[in-house]
């Protein structure tokens, strides 16, 4: 089996997955997921597409990530791994959807205007 080349984003962290068949590792820019992702949090949100659909212990994966914090990176990860699976068997897909693990977040930060604080807060304002 060939390398699978994938892409996820969230917010400004942008994840590349390169999935083969393999025994279950998982490398994020060179460290095992665990050593890169001490929160347990953090951990099941890079396997959980592959708990998902039970194939946990089947393919390596490796990622390089950056940009943004580290939940964004998991969360940009957990989306790479659910297009890598898709792209190995199409029929994974309906089952990542219903566990809403195929779509994109789009949520971003709000930019700041100009003549304001921040991009809702205003300069305060002194009446006297």
């Amino acid at each position: 089996m060939e390398i699978i080349n994938t892409s996820g984003r969230r917010k400004t962290s942008v994840a590349r997955a390169y999935m083969q068949k393999g025994k279950g590792d998982i490398e994020v820019n060179g460290k095992d997921y665990k050593t890169y992702f001490p929160t347990p949090t953090l951990q099941y949100y890079v396997t959980q597409s592959l708990n998902a659909i039970k194939v946990l212990n089947e393919y390596d994966v490796k990622v390089n990530v950056k940009g943004g914090g580290i939940t964004g990176q998991a969360q940009a990860i957990r989306l790479a791994i659910a297009k890598a699976l898709v792209e190995i068997n199409p029929e994974y897909k309906t089952i990542l959807r219903g566990a809403e693990l195929m779509t994109r977040d789009p949520r971003m930060v709000e930019r700041k205007k100009f003549g304001q604080k921040k991009a809702r807060a205003r300069f305060q304002f002194s009446k006297r």
